[in-house]
């Protein structure tokens, strides 16, 4: 049974560098960290533990954020849940196309590690 005041997070990239500095950030800050390579691993975890808030790499291999978020959002039981953007994607054009995926929020890579328990906060609030 894991502690109710403590809000959890899974962070959803393909990366293992990004998965363990962002894991480091988020532990850093008090959260549960639950992270997944891929759509059917983040699936996985969210059958068993629903999280407060999810971190979408969109630049995946299996699926793309794009697509996993759609998915998640179209889940009555799941929409809730802020799901925020971390991506290199920051062409002209890239944001907007990302929050009409259903993305709650989008963060920028490289992602700057004394700004993101700040954003985490905003969006868990």
């Amino acid at each position: 049974m894991l502690p109710e005041d403590k809000k959890r997070i899974l962070y959803i990239e393909d990366n293992i560098e990004n998965r363990v500095l962002i894991s480091r950030i988020i532990q850093a800050e008090g959260y549960l960290f639950f992270e997944a390579g891929s759509a059917d691993e983040a699936f996985a975890i969210i059958n068993k533990q629903i999280p407060d808030l999810i971190l979408m790499d969109i630049n995946m291999p299996d699926m793309d954020g794009y697509t996993l978020t759609k998915q998640i959002k179209s889940i009555s039981t799941l929409s809730h849940i802020p799901i925020i953007a971390i991506t290199a994607n920051v062409m002209k054009g890239d944001r907007e196309r990302t929050l009409q995926s259903g993305c709650d929020g989008y963060i920028q890579k490289p992602v700057d590690v004394d700004l993101l328990p700040e954003q985490i906060r905003r969006y868990l609030e």
